[in-house]
Parts: structure tokens; C-alpha cells; sequence
């Protein structure tokens, strides 16, 4: 069986696999991009897998012409740039210790070796540079049924990183079928495991979050995750229940992460998942703008017109009630309003704190209006 596609066939990829392949060492493809392949998914990264050890790699490819970055030399892995494209090249390894954080490993020169190191078999899949597949584990049916398997034990696997607990879920919103549910064994080893992942930075966790909560429908895997007790364990006091109502009625809008996030709810998740100050900011407005009684105009003057709508599948979805007719149009309005008022048109009458509460006042009555107001109407008495 192979594989195809336009970045295989790439010049200054084909070149590196060349390269690798003259000085008598394997050159083969492995994780997402095979996998996307045959999916029929986009591919972005570029993953090589090698019986080469990382120093020898480097020497090779930058006699070839190509620039190397030792970006995770500590763990087999340089990053060449050919053809302007960035590959990861890792050296085939297995595992000697583990700590549930990350793994001491030993270089290897054998790809079964190497397979038994992947996280699910469908991650497990490696390709040479001439498209044909090499499949190791088996792990060919899995992936065409779109079934996500840990390689091996799953406890085993659980416990040599933690993340995976995460990545279980993540890949299955990404790549599984969703008739299928979650394989049966893999989620009770979450669930015994769940535990282990006070051990992951949060910054680790935030990530894969944001990844499982862009995918098109998180819904079940989230629901997963909280029969399990994860959804717990990363996101304390969160409730799935308002996420598949949200990712129905977001029909035709992008998956934003943040979204859903704040459908979730859950205490301080700017903590928990280690949010930037913008992330964080616009989490508390959206969760805020859920139980205003803000309407879809003042929605849209606050928050501007994408958070505004937001804001209103946001609301609908905790209602389990449709987007109400022409929201979303009302929150354009309310966007691309202005207050009509200015400190100017209050001076020299007024100064200081007082032109500072003449000014709020005014902008309360024009949002009471439905930003409706004219100048004139709010200058009256002034």
C-alpha cells in the first residue's frame, strides 16, 4: 500500500530522503503526516524517522546543502530545513525509563522498536520515501475505522506520560469515529490514571485544551471526559452539558476554542490551563456577557461584533433555545456604533470627576436606548 500527496513529492523533501538514504540509512516518514494521508487530511508537519543517530544525521545533511537545528538533540531529534521546509528528524528509540513526564530512552536501529514507543497505533503507520507503508503493529485497520488505540498496554503507555490521558481524548474528537465511541480500554486506563495528571504542567495541558476544544465537534469526547473523571481533574467545576447545544448551534461559525471554554465554565480555568491576559480576558467577558441581560446591540458595542456573537450561541446554547431572528444582525449594528457624546460637548460646564459621571451617566441612558439615543436626545439637559 503507499501514500501520496504534494509534500511528498516536494523537491527539498525528497532531496533529504535521498541524502539519508545514500549514506545507507533508513529515511521514513511516521506519525501525522502518514496518518493524514490517508485520511485525506491536511498535512502540516513533516516527520522522519531514522536509524541514523542524530550526529550523523546533522553530518550528512549538511553536507547535502541543508541547514540543521538542534532542536531536541538531547532526544534524538534535529530539525532540517530543505527546500525552505522545516522536517523534524528523529532517531528510532525505545524506551529505558519513564517517569509519567517524560521517558529516558536509548537510540535503536530497528523500526519495531521505535513503533512500540508511539502513543496510538494509528500514530504508529511510517512511510518511505517512495509512499510505500510500513505498518509494525498492525495499526492500518485501526486508523481506517478511525478507532483510537493505545500501542500495547494502555496502562503502560499512561504511564510513561500522563498527557496521553489528554491526547486519548483530543485524538478521538480529532480522528475517531464518532458512532464508535471511545475505545473501552484505553478510557478505563484514563480513568484508574486521571490522577497522574497533577504531574503535567499546565502549560502542557493548556495546549492539548485548546487543540481537543478546537476540533469540529469536542462534544463526546468531553462527555467522556467527564464520565471519567478528567474533565474534573484539568477543569475543576466544569459542566459539559450546554457543549453539544453550543456546537450545533454554531452551524457556519469557526470552532473557536475560547467558546467552548466558556460554556464549560469551571473555577479560575485561566489558571488550570494557563491562559494569557488577553485569553483570559475575553473568557471573562464571554462568560460574563451569559448571564447579562445585555442586548444583542450593547453585546456588540462591548464586545465587538465576533464576540458578540459569541456571546449569543453562548446564551442560546445554556437556554437550549435557537439564537433569537435577527441577533446576529443587531450585533453588527451595535459594533460598528459610536457614542455619540464627547468631554467636549460637556465643557466648560463641567470638569474632573464631575465630567467624568456626566459622561457615564450618558452612556448608560444611550445603552438603555438600544444605542438608539441621538446626540441631541441625550444632550437634553445636560
Amino acid at each position: 500500500m503507499k501514500i501520496t500527496g504534494d509534500w511528498l513529492d516536494h523537491p527539498g523533501t525528497q532531496a533529504l530522503c535521498a541524502a539519508l538514504e545514500a549514506a545507507g540509512h533508513r529515511a521514513l516518514f511516521v506519525g501525522g503526516c502518514v496518518r493524514n494521508a490517508f485520511l485525506g487530511e491536511p498535512v502540516a508537519d513533516l516527520d522522519l524517522a531514522t536509524d541514523a543517530p542524530p550526529e550523523t544525521v546533522s553530518n550528512i545533511v549538511e553536507k547535502a546543502g541543508f541547514k540543521v537545528i538542534p532542536t531536541g538533540i538531547d532526544h534524538g531529534t534535529v530539525t532540517v530545513i530543505a527546500g525552505g521546509r522545516p522536517h523534524e528528524v528523529t532517531t528510532f528509540r525505545r524506551d529505558v525509563e519513564t517517569d509519567g513526564r517524560r521517558a529516558v530512552v536509548a537510540y535503536s536501529d530497528l523500526v519495531e522498536e521505535d513503533a512500540q514507543c508511539r502513543d496510538f497505533t494509528m500514530n504508529a503507520l511510517y512511510a518511505d520515501a517512495r509512499g510505500a507503508v510500513l505498518d509494525p503493529l498492525g495499526g492500518l485497520p485501526d486508523l481506517l475505522a478511525r478507532r483510537v488505540r493505545f500501542v500495547g498496554d494502555p496502562e503502560t503507555r499512561i504511564r510513561e506520560d500522563y498527557l496521553r490521558i489528554l491526547r486519548l481524548f483530543r485524538f478521538h474528537a480529532c480522528y475517531g469515529d464518532p458512532e464508535g465511541g471511545i475505545d473501552a480500554e484505553g478510557l478505563a486506563a484514563c480513568a484508574a490514571f486521571s490522577a497522574g495528571l497533577e504531574t503535567i504542567s499546565r502549560e502542557r495541558i493548556g495546549a492539548e485544551m485548546r487543540k481537543l476544544l478546537a476540533a469540529k465537534d469536542p462534544a463526546p469526547a468531553v462527555a467522556a471526559m467527564a464520565q471519567s473523571g478528567v474533565l474534573a481533574q484539568v477543569l475543576p467545576g466544569a459542566d459539559h452539558r450546554a457543549l453539544a447545544p453550543l456546537v450545533h448551534l454554531e452551524a457556519g461559525m469557526p470552532p473557536r476554542w475560547l467558546r467552548r471554554l466558556a460554556v464549560l465554565g469551571g473555577t479560575v480555568p485561566d489558571e488550570a490551563l494557563r491562559l494569557s491576559r488577553a485569553e483570559a480576558r475575553d473568557l471573562a467577558g464571554l462568560r460574563d456577557a451569559i448571564g447579562r441581560m445585555d442586548t444583542p446591540a450593547v453585546l456588540g458595542w462591548r464586545l465587538g461584533e465576533d464576540g458578540a456573537a459569541d456571546a449569543l450561541v453562548l446564551r442560546a446554547a445554556v437556554l437550549e433555545q435557537p439564537v433569537p431572528h435577527l441577533a446576529l444582525r443587531e450585533a453588527k449594528r451595535g459594533a460598528a456604533a459610536r457614542f455619540p457624546i464627547a468631554a467636549a460637548d460637556l465643557m466648560p460646564g463641567l470638569q474632573g470627576k464631575a465630567l467624568g459621571a456626566r459622561l457615564r451617566e450618558l452612556e448608560a441612558a444611550w445603552l438603555a436606548s438600544d444605542l438608539t439615543a441621538t446626540r441631541a436626545d441625550l444632550l437634553k439637559g445636560a
